[in-house]
């Protein structure tokens, strides 16, 4: 879809990388509790965002009950400040729309630009309301109680980017020609993809990127409750705290024994996985097959607190397994396979395998599907037979997938997730179960160690991407091949 642009059209087109550029920081600043323009009172939390302010109206009244009772705020401005945040955002969701629509022909364009227009008037009109709340507020009779204090810096940074979409839509609107009722809505194949991977761009950058942000605790000597600021910077305190206590170094080097340990018998055993789907696919009758991997998957989506009381009721010192080799005199009475710290390690690759060998086995199945059925006719004519096709067909078939995995597996050796070790651990196996997960999750939010606990997996993720580059590169000159 390529069409002849005419001089107007040419700088509308200008005008569309403004106007793209504004939406999208319009969409980041709503997730920013630092640029939030509806923090208008102290009992407005500060890592509250313009989001979260216009989607759930209890958390932003869940610090008002008092407030309310004593009739020092009305609910009534509450009300109108979540419905203005709630319109702010809408009016970010149409700017949004617009600048996704911007990618089509005119006729989409023209389109969306009344998403645009509506956005940012939608925008105005909540920063409007979010001021007439704060007006209720600031006439309150207790404003040592209520705090109340208009963000105008966030406020402006709003209207600023509300404005200038405002502008350049209506500009770009009048210079795009108008098109015909028979026009279609169209886009290239190349933007409708880039439309359809943006949600989840969106959401790695949430979830994976954007709590990179809590990284700066590291550098803070932070208790749970307090603020940032020069008074409690600490620098590299805690990163050099690693080396000069004694205790804390041999914590770390016992955690890290335990996570290596574990992660190498997981990676030296990630063969399991497609063996078993090789086997798997070799059983002839449909229903079988189906049953095997279907009652070898169901394990991946039991919770490891339901596999540890599988466990419970198997090996603890009354559970029937425990049971019958204590009468059968092979295990000494009273003996608690739980509560034992000996073979630890074993103990959870066995468990991790048998809750995920049938899932880690699915990707390996779909590789199976799709390599050529026509080698193995042609290795039927030659005379092979079902475990020479096995070995030189299937098995070369899926290393491409298996090193992929294998690479991914080097990188996150560091990562062993905490959930299963959690739920298996206790007072007399902690020395031999605690990973680097689990180590985090019971220096910061079980001790409140949170600076040292953010350090720790700051430190982490670092030594995993470097990881990741590294067998990358050995892979590349070994193989040829990279993920990178």
């Amino acid at each position: 879809m390529k069409e002849n642009k005419t001089g107007k059209e040419k700088i509308a087109g200008y005008l569309y990388y403004v106007a793209r550029i504004a939406a999208l920081l319009s969409v980041f600043l709503i997730f920013f509790p630092a640029f939030n323009p509806a923090k208008i009172c102290g009992y407005i939390s500060k890592n509250m965002s313009l989001f979260t302010a216009g989607i759930s109206y209890s958390g932003l009244v869940e610090q008002c009950t008092r407030a309310f009772s004593m009739n020092w705020v009305q609910q009534s401005s509450f009300v109108i400040l979540f419905v203005s945040s709630m319109i702010t955002c809408l009016g970010v969701v149409g700017v949004a729309a617009m600048g996704c629509m911007s990618l089509g022909n005119n006729k989409l364009k023209r389109f969306g630009n009344w998403f645009g227009i509506g956005g940012a008037v939608a925008e105005l009109l909540g920063l409007g309301g979010i001021y007439l709340a704060y007006s209720q507020v600031a006439q309150t009779i207790k404003p040592d109680k209520v705090e109340p204090n208009y963000p105008l810096k966030n406020n402006l940074i709003f209207i600023i980017v509300a404005v200038v979409l405002l502008i350049v839509t209506l500009v770009v609107q009048l210079l795009l020609p108008k098109t015909e009722k028979e026009d279609k809505y169209e886009m290239e194949s190349q933007y409708k993809l880039f439309l359809m991977f943006l949600p989840f761009a969106l959401l790695i950058f949430l979830f994976s990127y954007l709590p990179l942000y809590g990284w700066r605790y590291a550098f803070y000597d932070y208790t749970s409750g307090g603020t940032l600021s020069s008074d409690n910077f600490v620098g590299f305190r805690w990163f050099t705290s690693v080396f000069r206590n004694a205790a804390t170094r041999s914590d770390i080097v016992r955690v890290l024994r335990n996570t290596l340990a574990m992660s190498g018998l997981g990676i030296a055993t990630s063969w399991c996985a497609m063996a078993f789907a090789i086997f798997l696919s070799e059983i002839k009758t449909p229903w079988v097959r189906r049953f095997v991997q279907t009652f070898t998957t169901i394990p991946n989506f039991i919770s490891w607190v339901l596999v540890y009381a599988i466990a419970f009721a198997i090996f603890a010192s009354d559970g029937f397994i425990s049971s019958m080799m204590m009468n059968a005199g092979i295990w000494d009475k009273g003996v608690n396979m739980l509560q034992s710290a000996d073979h630890m390690w074993l103990k959870m690759l066995g468990w991790g395998m048998w809750k995920g060998i049938g899932w880690s086995a699915i990707i390996y199945i779909a590789g199976i599907s799709g390599i050529d059925q026509q080698l193995y006719e042609a290795a039927t004519v030659d005379g092979a037979g079902r475990f020479q096709k096995m070995w030189h067909i299937t098995v070369p078939g899926l290393i491409s997938t298996y090193m992929v995995l294998l690479l991914m597996s080097i990188a996150g050796i560091l990562s062993n997730g905490m959930d299963q070790y959690l739920a298996f651990h206790n007072a007399a196996n902690i020395n031999t179960i605690e990973v680097l997960d689990l180590y985090v999750y019971r220096s910061g939010l079980v001790s409140g160690s949170i600076s040292f606990s953010t350090m720790v997996g700051m430190v982490k993720s670092v030594v995993s991407v470097v990881l990741l580059f590294a067998a990358n590169g050995i892979s590349k000159l070994v193989r040829g091949e990279s993920i990178v």
